[in-house]
């Protein structure tokens, strides 16, 4: 579990390195907003956040059952962490922020459509 990082791991720079390529210019874990959004646009007031299936639980009904180590713990953790997702999600958007939550796996298998979404937003705003 030491090995897994919380930032710049390779759906984020994918990600990251495709919107730059696009023009745009963001900052990376801003931590003046509340839940630390990994991809902030502060001119567009939009945040992109890309989460981990497991970490963020994707899937989770059915996902669920199958941890056998030490459920307690993982599974009252996962549940907090969707929780809280929720919660930062609703303060974000009563400041007037757009959110985008992306999985991880949407971004390795789809990169372009995930791109698309925020950019025609981001069309809209200009």
């Amino acid at each position: 579990m030491g090995k897994i990082r919380g930032k710049n791991t390779k759906p984020e720079l994918a990600f990251r390195k495709a919107l730059y390529a696009k023009g745009y210019r963001y900052r990376i874990d801003y931590k003046k907003l509340i839940g630390r959004p990994d991809i902030v646009l502060k001119k567009y007031e939009t945040v992109i956040f890309i989460d981990g299936e497991y970490w963020h639980g994707f899937n989770w009904a059915e996902r669920k059952p199958k941890i056998k180590t030490n459920r307690a713990f993982w599974i009252a953790k996962i549940e907090r962490n969707m929780q809280r997702d929720s919660e930062v999600n609703t303060e974000l958007a009563s400041m007037g922020y757009t959110i985008f939550r992306f999985w991880e796996n949407d971004i390795k298998k789809n990169l372009e459509g995930c791109l698309q979404k925020v950019l025609t937003h981001l069309h809209q705003q200009k």
